[in-house]
């Protein structure tokens, strides 16, 4: 079993880079996982994240992930949902992260944060261009089925990187590689889902 407190900083930092990304998939799947792992003593948690498999914050979030659950998975109306998450995806993955390397240097700290921040905000950026790709479809299907997938994916990133950090690290760097590779095509996908989400609420 991982301890977050005695683990060295690169395997935390290999834990860390799933977590973020998972959290930037889904955040809400991400906090419900890791609660419960800590909750049933599956995963130690630092003490500044402690917080996180109290039941009233397992609840929220997994009651959170209910909704997401569904609102992701309806057309245009996901375009909304995912520009808004922008600004609580990657923040909560950047305090993740600081929460969870209290133990070193406030420099480390600070730089865990910044990775964490920079990873969730390509993993997000990754899934809105894969969407961007999706929803013009006529059919739900496909939406439907992708969504499906970002779930499973966050949820199974954040246990493989408690139980096998490095393993989980590697499918994060070839993910953040491809989006990289991919920058252009994924910057115009931010670009049109923020237009998107304008144009949907404009029309309500």
């Amino acid at each position: 079993m991982l301890n977050w407190l005695q683990i060295p900083p690169h395997e935390l930092f290999a834990l860390l880079a799933g977590v973020a990304f998972a959290a930037g998939i889904n955040v809400y799947a991400t906090v419900a996982a890791l609660g419960l792992l800590a909750r049933f003593a599956h995963v130690p948690l630092p003490p500044a994240l402690v917080l996180l498999e109290s039941w009233p914050v397992i609840g929220a979030s997994s009651a959170l992930f209910a909704i997401e659950f569904f609102a992701d998975k309806i057309p245009a109306f996901d375009l909304i949902w995912n520009a808004l998450h922008t600004f609580i995806r990657v923040p909560v993955a950047a305090l993740l992260a600081y929460g969870a390397t209290q133990q070193l240097s406030p420099q480390r700290q600070l730089l865990a944060a910044l990775l964490g921040a920079a990873i969730a905000l390509a993993a997000h950026g990754g899934k809105t261009a894969v969407r961007a790709a999706v929803t013009p479809s006529p059919e739900p299907l496909s939406n439907i089925t992708l969504s499906l997938a970002e779930d499973v994916l966050a949820i199974t990133l954040t246990w493989l990187a408690t139980r096998h950090p490095y393993v989980a690290a590697s499918f994060v760097v070839c993910f953040v590689a491809l989006i990289v590779l991919l920058a252009r095509w994924v910057i115009r996908a931010m670009r049109a889902l923020f237009r998107g989400a304008e144009d949907e609420l404009a029309a309500h």
